[in-house]
C-alpha cells in the first residue's frame, strides 16, 4: 500500500508512474488527498476538544481546592457539553480512516524508474540470454506425449479425481518432482536462506498483507466456511511471518525459502499454450523471500536474479531474463524480472520464475518495520522470487533432453533422482 504522505508530496510523480503501469483510475490520487484533508480536519477538531476537556478538568480541580464551587460547577457544564462532541468525532474519524484505506488499497505499487513503458508481454525487455537451445532428433515430441510414454504423469486421472489442471504424478514422475524440490531447497539454503514449511491456507489478513486481496480475490480458491484462502504461492504465508513486527536493524536482511503446492483458479484458453504442464490449477514451487533495509533492496534484487540464473544454469537449460514493462507487472511490484526457459519440443519460451522488488508496498500493509540508528521507525522492503516453479521446468527438462528411448537428466539431478536417465 502506498503511503499517504508520499502521495501528497509527490502527486505529479505518482500520476506519471501510474501511467507507466497503465493504471486508469487516476482520480483515486486526488480522492486520497481529499480524504486525508478530511481526516486531518476531524483529527484536529477532536484533539482540540480533548485538550479543552483535559485543561478544564484540571482547572475544575484547582477551583474546588480553593473553594470556588460555583465557578467549578459552571466549568463542569462546559466540560459536559464538550464531551458530547468527542464520541461523534471518534466515530467520524473511524469512518474517514476506513474510506481513506478503502481508496488507498485500490492503488497499485508505483513502478521503479527502470520499468519500461508498454502494455503487453511483447513490450518486455530482454535483459540477457544464456545456455544453448538443443537440436532435437527427428520425431521429438512435446512433454505431454513424453509423460504418457514414460508413465510419468496421468492428466486424465487428475481430471477424473478433481478436474482439468490437477495432474497426477506417478512413479518416476513423482520421484522427479521430489528430486527437484529437494535440489531447489538445498540450493537456496546453501545460499543462506532459512527453510520454512508454512501452512498452505491463510486467513484474510495474510492475503491482504501481501497484496493478494483485494487484487487477486477471484484467482484464489476460497474455503468459505472458515474464510481461509488456499495459497497461490509460498510468498503469502512466509512473508506474513513478519506481519505486525518491529525488527532490529541489525537483523536485516532476513532470507527465507519454502516449498509449497500452489493453487490458482486462473482460467486459461485452449491449445498448446495451456496443454499438459503449461498451465495448472495446482502445482509445486519453491520460493525465496527477503526482507531488507530500504537502502539495500535493489542490490538485493540483483543478487536474487543472479541466484535464480545460477540455478537455471545448473539445470543446463537455455533461458532468457526479461524486465517486465509497466502493463505486464503485478499490482504489488515495483520492478520484476521474469525468467523463461526454451522448450524445444514446443518451440517456445516458458515462464518459470518471477523475481520482484515490492519496496515498502507489502511491508506497509504488513506493518513490518524496523528502528534505524537514529531511533526513527521505517518500513523494511520485501522481495520474492520463484526458485523455481516446477511444471514448466519439468516440461523443458523432458523435451530438451529426450534422446532415443529415454530422457537424459542434468548432472546435478543424478544423485537426487538416483539415476542419469528416465527410461
Amino acid at each position: 500500500m502506498l503511503q499517504v504522505n508520499y502521495i501528497r508530496q509527490n502527486r505529479e510523480a505518482v500520476l506519471e508512474r501510474l501511467a507507466v503501469k497503465n493504471f486508469s483510475q487516476t482520480e483515486l490520487v486526488d480522492e486520497v488527498i481529499a480524504l486525508d484533508d478530511e481526516r486531518k480536519r476531524v483529527q484536529a477538531e477532536f484533539d482540540n476538544n480533548q485538550a479543552s476537556v483535559n485543561s478544564a478538568s484540571k482547572e475544575i480541580g484547582n477551583l474546588m481546592r480553593h473553594g470556588q464551587k460555583e465557578q467549578a460547577e459552571a466549568l463542569k457544564a462546559e466540560v459536559a457539553s464538550l464531551k458530547t462532541t468527542i464520541d461523534p468525532l471518534k466515530a467520524q474519524m473511524a469512518d474517514v480512516e476506513k474510506r481513506l484505506t478503502d481508496k488507498l488499497i485500490l492503488l497499485p505499487n508505483l513502478p521503479a524508474a527502470q520499468v519500461p513503458k508498454g502494455k503487453t508481454p511483447e513490450d518486455n525487455e530482454v535483459v540477457r540470454e544464456g545456455g544453448t537451445k538443443p537440436t532435437l532428433e527427428e520425431g521429438a515430441v512435446p512433454h505431454w506425449e513424453l509423460t504418457t510414454k514414460h508413465k510419468l504423469i496421468d492428466f486424465e486421472l487428475g481430471t477424473k479425481i478433481t478436474g482439468s489442471g490437477f495432474p497426477v504424478y506417478t512413479g518416476k514422475g513423482a520421484k522427479l518432482q521430489r528430486a527437484l524440490v529437494q535440489y531447489f531447497l538445498d540450493f537456496n539454503t546453501a545460499a543462506g536462506y532459512l527453510e520454512y514449511l508454512p501452512p498452505f491456507m491463510v486467513n484474510e489478513e495474510s492475503a491482504y498483507g501481501t497484496g493478494q486481496l483485494p487484487d487477486k480475490e477471484g484467482q484464489m480458491y476460497h474455503a468459505t466456511a472458515d474464510n481461509f484462502y488456499l495459497i497461490p504461492t509460498a510468498e503469502v504465508p512466509v512473508t506474513n511471518v513478519y506481519r505486525d513486527t518491529v525488527l532490529k536493524e541489525d537483523a536485516l536482511p532476513i532470507k527465507m525459502t519454502a516449498y509449497s503446492p500452489c493453487f490458482r483458479r486462473e482460467a486459461g484458453s485452449y491449445g498448446k499454450d495451456v496443454r499438459g504442464l503449461n498451465r495448472l490449477h495446482q502445482f509445486e514451487k519453491v520460493e525465496i523471500i527477503q526482507i531488507v533495509h530500504p537502502d539495500k533492496s535493489y542490490e538485493t534484487l540483483d543478487a536474487m536474479v543472479a541466484h535464480v540464473e545460477q540455478l537455471l544454469q545448473s539445470l543446463e537449460l537455455p533461458y532468457r531474463i526479461l524486465r517486465l514493462c509497466g502493463g505486464d507487472m503485478s499490482f504489488t511490484s515495483a520492478l520484476t524480472y521474469d525468467f523463461e526457459v526454451y522448450s524445444a519440443g514446443q518451440g517456445r519460451w516458458l515462464e518459470v520464475s518471477s523475481v520482484s522488488n515490492f519496496e515498502s508496498f507489502q511491508t506497509n500493509r504488513l506493518k513490518c518495520r524496523f528502528k534505524d540508528a537514529t531511533g526513527k521507525m521505517q518500513f523494511a522492503h520485501s522481495l520474492n522470487g520463484s526458485s523455481l516453479a516446477l511444471p514448466r521446468i519439468v516440461a523443458a527438462l523432458l523435451e530438451n533432453n529426450q534422446a532415443g528411448e529415454g530422457i537424459m537428466l542434468p548432472k546435478v539431478l543424478h544423485t537426487y533422482f538416483g539415476a542419469e536417465w528416465i527410461m
